[in-house]
């Protein structure tokens, strides 16, 4: 074969190579574009009639009846950083305590694969799904919505995401610190505790603010527990209202000032939720 012709063959190629970016390129930026323009569409109407809504009797009223004048989101606030909380406070441990089991210890053990899987299928569960759970086990026997079971039905949808989120960060830290510290002959639990956890401690804060984030926004766990209530309730042993909640039922209604209430609910949902992605961002950057 000539020079001449394993030339053309190579031009050929390059130029049929170009043409196949092109056109990937093309529908990449046609799929980005497409994706970006619904999410500028829903944040632009939830910014444009969530911000009508509020005011300063959002914060410090209770829900309203319908029809009614005056009324605010005061104890759904309340309500949903109180469970959000709590759950944050019980889910976080744990899901640390078995990230840090399966990335240390768990890698070549039975146990390790056994937990993982079952981690996995709670990762991708639908929370509708724990809600049921955990009203079967908590409500159903108890008798009564409350506080508690919504925390705890918010806390299983914590833990896997923590434990799958600290794994992966610890499987990140490279073995030779690992090393160098036993080679002074430093224990291991002294090792994870100074050394791994402290070198992915941003990537783990990151999940947990990821967890955060979607917890904040669920409604069928908690209409299965938790449940709502209209009047301020600091008893987490009766039911509680909650953001989520509330603007599913207020939206659902035919009045005007419960679809306006729920519109200031979906704005102060989504700003928070937006925040803590961002701050997570932030911090996985400087991790990387």
């Amino acid at each position: 074969m000539s020079l001449v012709t394993m030339d053309a063959g190579r031009l050929a190629m390059h130029a049929r190579r170009k043409r196949v970016n092109a056109v990937a390129l093309v529908l990449s930026l046609a799929a980005m574009a497409f994706g970006v323009f619904w999410l500028l569409w829903i944040l632009w109407e939830t910014f444009r009639l969530g911000v009508g809504g509020l005011s300063w009797q959002v914060f410090t009223e209770m829900t309203p009846p319908p029809q009614e004048e005056v009324g605010g989101l005061a104890n759904a606030i309340y309500g949903s950083l109180i469970m959000v909380s709590l759950a944050t406070f019980i889910g976080t441990p744990i899901g640390i305590m078995a990230g840090v089991y399966l990335a240390e210890y768990g890698q070549r053990t039975w146990l390790g694969r056994v937990t993982q899987f079952i981690n996995d299928i709670l990762l991708s569960a639908p929370s509708i799904v724990v809600g049921l759970f955990v009203y079967a086990v908590v409500v159903s026997r108890f008798k009564s919505f409350s506080g508690w079971a919504g925390v705890l039905a918010l806390a299983l949808i914590v833990i896997p995401v923590v434990i799958r989120t600290t794994e992966n960060m610890l499987a990140l830290v490279p073995n030779a610190l690992r090393e160098a510290a036993y080679a002074l002959g430093t224990p291991k639990w002294k090792v994870i505790l100074s050394i791994t956890l402290k070198s992915a401690r941003s990537g783990v804060v990151t999940g947990v603010l990821l967890a955060v984030a979607r917890i904040a926004g669920e409604t069928a766990p908690l209409l299965f527990t938790a449940l709502s209530n209209q009047f301020w309730s600091t008893n987490l042993s009766e039911p509680m209202s909650s953001l989520p909640v509330t603007i599913f039922k207020f939206a659902m209604s035919p009045y005007e000032n419960w679809q306006k209430l729920a519109w200031a609910g979906v704005f102060l949902i989504t700003m928070g939720v937006l925040a803590l992605n961002i701050l997570a961002r932030v911090m996985f950057r400087k991790q990387n």
